[in-house]
């Protein structure tokens, strides 16, 4: 049996609410991340290689790699070499667009989409064990809570990648 102690933690002086916010929903994210890794872990599989996954399933046409890179729920610097790690183990394939040679298209191959099958029982477990308890009305206030920031904080996180701004000087380069 595993004991876990739950510590508090309390901002340290000067710490503004913003910040004490993002630390909490830091060690959120991390918590609810460990066990999904748990699972991926069976088929050898990171988060990011796994959201790609999800990305070509949905896509079975393919999709070239920067409209990969845009779907992702976390921005992977370096796509082509994610990819690349995939291609080797034939969870995916890519090839050249023949009207274009510039575009390289990458499919998921019936290996990736066997891999997916295989995980997609536990993740929707993990899924549960993790937030089933929060019932559907807490669901909804984290969606609409989700919803009515995400914009402002997208926003202001492309701007940053964009322009490489810092906080005094949004938007100019």
């Amino acid at each position: 049996m595993e004991v876990t102690a739950q510590i508090e933690l309390k901002p340290k002086p000067g710490s503004c609410p913003e910040e004490v916010m993002y630390l909490e929903m830091m060690r959120t994210m991390e918590a609810l991340s460990h066990r999904f890794a748990q699972v991926l872990k069976t088929e050898d599989l990171s988060s990011t290689q796994y959201n790609v996954l999800r990305i070509l399933r949905g896509a079975p046409e393919g999709l070239p790699c920067g409209e990969i890179g845009n779907r992702m729920v976390t921005r992977d610097s370096d796509i082509t070499r994610l990819l690349d790690r995939l291609e080797k183990r034939e969870l995916i394939s890519r090839c050249r667009e023949s009207k274009d040679r510039r575009t390289v298209w990458t499919r998921i191959t019936p290996e990736g989409l066997e891999a997916l099958a295989r995980l997609d029982e536990p993740v929707r477990a993990a899924h549960r064990e993790r937030l089933g308890h929060l019932g559907s009305e807490q669901e909804q206030v984290c969606c609409v809570w989700r919803a009515r920031r995400q914009d402002k904080i997208f926003s202001l996180y492309s701007c940053c990648n964009d322009c490489h701004c810092n906080e005094s000087n949004h938007g100019t380069t």
